[in-house]
């Protein structure tokens, strides 16, 4: 099993400062009682199976994920299942981004691009309120709500 340290390394040198700030920032800001862990490709955080036994429903073996960040060949990605899931978190996020530093919002359904290292790190005090807005208690609500069937 990979280690975030060794994640972060073997990024391109420009995206190693800004990545580790956003798990710094996530580390930070996150409620207590999220997990972190990292499988090599990405650095996630879930809600383990000590609060959440069912796990994630499409394999009940792994916790269940909340946010992962990612480093592809085109871009930096934060997946955060909160914003896909909860409407009042994406709007949240929609009415304050700053796209005069932050660039113009890049985003999926819950996945946040960056392709340039420099507007993650300006976009990152947003990220950090974002990131304050949901506990695991929370998350485990909205997902049985919304994905488990």
């Amino acid at each position: 099993m990979a280690d975030t340290a060794s994640f972060i390394a073997g990024l391109p040198e420009d995206r190693q400062a800004p990545v580790s700030a956003l798990i710094d920032a996530l580390r930070t800001h996150l409620p207590e009682g999220f997990a972190e862990h990292c499988d090599g490709r990405m650095v996630h955080f879930a809600v383990p199976h000590g609060l959440y036994p069912d796990g994630y429903h499409c394999n009940p073996k792994q916790p269940l994920p909340f946010i992962s960040v990612a480093s592809t060949k085109g871009h930096i990605g934060l997946h955060h299942m909160g914003i896909y899931a909860d409407p009042a978190l994406l709007q949240f996020v929609e009415s304050h981004w700053d796209a005069a530093s932050c660039g113009k919002l890049d985003m999926g359904k819950g996945c946040v691009r960056f392709k340039k290292p420099e507007r993650l790190t300006a976009a990152v005090p947003l990220l950090q309120q974002v990131f304050e807005q949901m506990s695991p208690a929370q998350w485990i609500a909205r997902y049985e709500g919304a994905f488990k069937r």
